[in-house]
């Protein structure tokens, strides 16, 4: 049997995990490799970067992907992943710091402590029971949190913010079955966000950031929630307009604002609570993450499928045949029918097919009983609609 040889650039550190589930005498993997097949990719930058004719691939280990250049990737043909949930409990966890931190003012009460104990002949402990009051804050135990996005980080937090005593609002557009089948029954699932703004104390973020998102939290919004609401933010800056969210802060409309993304205008000022990007900074998450995304890339790979991608529909089916027609095209009429068309004008037998679409693309699997000739492959690929097509 002859193998069919990878190439895969890393463009960060990816966890050891991940690169252990493709095999070394299929993979060559590194920084360093050229004409990639595919690419795993964290926090790089791919905009600028002139991607070769060879690659099929991207796969992101993380959840967003505004590091990665969509709408290029989609015309020619290379398909997005990105690992949904697999950093989900470590931001989570993350969010439950955030809350507590925003209510007892945690940070300044730890720079106190040092301040004083840098002062000479200051006995900290002398000092700390009169001190301590300006850093009294509430407890979440009865507060009430808003949940902006339900998928899987959010449901998460929703859930564990039941098991602290809170009641909890979530409001989600796009709330899907599984995503509601993983929210506990007590949560409120309102319709519009003006509901949740209303009832919240603490508000947290968990959209992808896109055109319709910017500015979730902007003056208008503020304007319309609770006097001395607290605001989390760990999904993506842009979600929050600074302007406006350091103006709440000093009129007091906003009580505190924890940032994983911080500025020099952030860090500066007061009642903001800044962390540097450490949201899914655990090593279980970085081999969740990075698992996932080698595993998806590989399938894709050897196996044509595909699952978790941004940029093109889901699709997986069982391998039949002696090959697999991988095709990428237009969401447009009469494409399967040309595929099949030139396929059974060859003499050729589809034994099994599949087809879904995502916006304006669309892929087709096609398992043949019979090796394809070259001839008709790029006959497939001279149709109309077709964006590339590669035989496995």
């Amino acid at each position: 049997m002859v193998i069919t040889m990878y190439n895969i650039k890393t463009m960060n550190k990816i966890a050891a995990v991940g690169l252990e589930r493709l095999p070394a005498g299929q993979y060559s993997i590194g920084d360093n490799v050229e004409n990639e097949d595919g690419i795993l990719v964290r926090s790089a930058k791919l905009h600028d970067y002139d991607f070769p004719a060879s690659l099929w691939g991207i796969a992101r280990a993380g959840a967003g992907v505004n590091n990665i250049p969509i709408d290029k990737c989609s015309e020619a043909g290379i398909v997005v992943f990105n690992t949904p949930g697999a950093n989900a409990n470590a931001v989570k966890e993350l969010v439950i710091c955030a809350m507590l931190m925003a209510s007892r003012d945690i940070a300044g009460g730890l720079e106190w402590v040092k301040a004083q104990a840098g002062t000479d002949g200051v006995e900290v402990a002398d000092v700390v029971e009169k001190g301590k009051a300006a850093f009294v804050g509430p407890e979440l135990y009865r507060k009430t949190l808003g949940v902006v996005g339900l998928g899987a980080i959010g449901a998460l937090v929703a859930n564990i913010a039941l098991s602290l005593g809170m009641e909890v609002y979530g409001y989600d557009p796009y709330l899907s079955v599984d995503a509601a089948l993983r929210l506990d029954r007590h949560i409120k699932v309102v319709k519009e966000l003006d509901a949740l703004y209303a009832n919240s104390d603490y508000i947290t973020l968990h959209l992808p950031y896109m055109e319709s998102t910017k500015n979730t939290v902007s003056a208008a919004a503020i304007a319309r929630m609770k006097d001395g609401v607290r605001i989390i933010n760990l999904a993506r800056g842009g979600l929050v307009n600074d302007d406006d969210m350091l103006a709440a802060l000093e009129s007091g409309k906003a009580a505190c604002y924890v940032t994983d993304f911080p500025t020099n205008r952030l860090v500066a000022a007061p009642h903001v609570v800044a962390l540097p990007h450490l949201g899914a900074s655990t090593p279980e998450s970085e081999d969740n993450c990075a698992a996932m995304a080698a595993d998806e890339l590989r399938d894709y790979l050897e196996n044509g499928n595909i699952k978790n991608s941004v940029n093109f529909p889901n699709v997986i089916m069982e391998r039949s045949g002696a090959q697999r027609l991988c095709v990428i095209h237009r969401n447009v009429p009469a494409v399967i029918a040309s595929i099949t068309t030139q396929l059974s004008n060859a003499g050729v037998n589809v034994e099994n097919m599949t087809n879904k679409s995502k916006g304006e693309y669309a892929y087709t699997m096609v398992d043949v009983g019979s090796p394809v000739e070259g001839r008709v492959i790029d006959d497939i690929r001279a149709l109309p609609g077709m964006i590339r097509i590669r035989v496995i």
